[in-house]
């Protein structure tokens, strides 16, 4: 069988204790989620399950065709796309290079013969003779198109080498494959193919990813890590989310009953220790002695309060458009497009990566000048923006808190506090330096500068980058919540379920606005590419 099994793995970094005597095994035939909040150790444990890094103490053993999808952009430069993918079959690839040297020497004799029938046996059983069709299928479905297939690793931009990594470790009939965060870069309809790709996938599966559509889609476990272990559950995310709940619910009313015995005997024992129930009291303390509580180790899983507010409404036609049009860089963005937003209107912004979706947004908030047309704001409308590359948005040179107070110097050093508290710094986590923050603390500062600041509409681009699971729930419900108008560019398809009223579609055709749900958009065309 080709199984993935972990016995007795313990890491730990200085006095943070990940996981302690993890014993799991991921069997072949299943899809497993590996789950947990931002610095649980998602990454780490990966790394051990491929053999990146030692575990402090325990063995993990692991099918010899492993796969695991690399991270380094800038590994492969020099090589042509459609062989990056093919070094995924790393038998394969070896037997293929040897060939092509053996054919290139001047003279080849019996033994080089004999070594090619060899070689050409091995590329035979490896699928060879079909192997650069396979990899150009892998290609297509992740969006990179076919005139780039020949090109070399550094001709493409970072999000397509990162594509092409992904394809080389789909690639080649893997037994295992590892895979962290495969949806990063990848737009809604790559998405959707790779989950039908691996929901047909053979082996054993092991995914981190923040996309709750795509663990429900995809998995058939998941493999939680939490109170400094790991837990396999049955089913997607939001089944384990249930059944997480109810076992912790059950062991709580059970400790609860278990509690009030406890009590009770007790206060038996306390009562009649010196009378003549002797035999009683010592019966009571066997009682006592077998009632065990339960250990509950608190749980690592937070979810910050996101509640976005407006000082005041806007007027009641919000965003005016008319004959908007925009050619950047010699792409077609939008043509000729009109539209009105009323105030409270949830607009998605959704497209294939590279169709133009940030230059709409920078267009909304006036950083970008339309090539013809006008986009008016209504009366009072008050424009809070969420840039996709948002960390020079953020000054250096000064403190979480320090940049709060200097965007609204009224508010007390107390509410500092509670809003950064409610985005889960913690203590004088908000004396942090801007410089140091991570990816996930970056992201939930600027939702505590929206915050503060109130507006009455909000331009988000591709604000879920960084978040864990929990952060992108909380911020789906606070957007649910929001009574002003937003405008929210992201390919987490269950985060669009949850907040959007209207769609706005970029393609190559242009922009197409939708009157409704996504559901109702997929329902109505089921073969839509984004």
């Amino acid at each position: 069988m080709a199984n993935i099994t972990v016995t007795g793995v313990s890491k730990a970094y200085g006095s943070k204790k990940l996981f302690e005597d993890v014993n799991v095994t991921f069997n072949e035939g299943r899809r497993y989620g590996l789950t947990g909040p931002n610095g649980a150790g998602k990454s780490t444990f990966m790394k051990i399950l491929a053999g990146m890094l030692e575990p402090d103490a325990g063995t993990v053993s692991r099918p010899k065709k492993t796969q695991v999808l690399e991270q380094d952009q800038f590994a492969y430069e020099s090589f042509r796309v459609l062989d990056v993918v093919l070094q995924g079959n790393r038998v394969l690839w070896e037997a293929m290079q040897e060939k092509e040297r053996l054919l290139a020497l001047p003279e080849i004799g019996e033994q080089e013969g004999v070594r090619l029938g060899e070689l050409e046996m091995i590329i035979a059983e490896e699928d060879g003779y079909t192997a650069e069709a396979d990899a150009g299928d892998r290609l297509i479905g992740l969006g990179i198109p076919v005139e780039a297939h020949q090109k070399t690793m550094r001709e493409l931009e970072g999000g397509l080498k990162l594509r092409v990594l992904l394809a080389k470790a789909l690639f080649g009939r893997p037994e295992a494959l590892l895979l962290d965060e495969p949806t990063n870069n990848l737009d809604i309809d790559s998405i959707r193919w790779l989950e039908k790709f691996l929901q047909s996938y053979q082996g054993v599966l092991v995914t981190i990813s923040h996309d709750r559509h795509f663990l429900n889609s995809v998995c058939t476990h998941i493999a939680d890590i939490d109170y400094e272990t790991i837990i396999v559950y049955t089913g997607g995310y939001d089944d384990m989310v249930v059944a997480k709940s109810q076992i912790r619910a059950r062991v709580e009313a059970e400790n609860a009953e278990k509690q009030k015995k406890i009590a009770q005997l007790q206060d038996f024992i306390a009562r009649f220790s010196a009378g003549s129930r002797a035999s009683q009291v010592q019966s009571r303390k066997r009682q006592l002695e077998k009632l065990q509580l339960t250990d509950l180790k608190r749980s690592n899983i937070e979810r910050p309060f996101i509640r976005f507010e407006q000082k005041r409404p806007s007027g009641r036609q919000t965003l005016t458009i008319e004959g908007l049009t925009k050619i950047w860089p010699e792409k077609k963005v939008v043509e000729n497009f009109d539209a009105l937003v009323q105030r409270g209107e949830k607009v998605a912004i959704i497209g294939r990566s590279g169709v133009g979706k940030t230059t709409l947004c920078k267009m909304l908030v006036g950083e970008l000048a339309p090539d013809a047309g006008t986009i008016t704001w209504g009366h009072e409308a008050q424009v809070g923006y969420f840039p996709q590359d948002h960390r020079p948005t953020i000054p250096k040179g000064t403190t979480a808190a320090g940049w709060l107070r200097e965007i609204d110097t009224q508010v007390t050093n107390e509410e500092i506090r509670g809003l950064l508290g409610k985005m889960l710094f913690k203590g004088d986590e908000g004396l942090k330096p801007t410089e140091a923050l991570s990816g996930g603390e970056a992201v939930r500062l600027l939702f505590c500068k929206l915050m503060l600041e109130k507006p009455n509409v909000l331009v988000l681009d591709e604000p879920t980058n960084h978040l864990d699971l929990e952060s992108i729930i909380a911020l789906g419900d606070a957007l649910a919540r929001y009574e002003g108008t937003c405008f929210v560019v992201t390919h987490d398809q269950e985060l669009i379920d949850t907040f959007a009223t209207r769609l706005w579609v970029l393609s190559d055709q242009g922009l197409d606005d939708f009157p409704g749900t996504f559901s109702e958009y997929l329902e109505k065309y089921p073969d839509a590419k984004f």
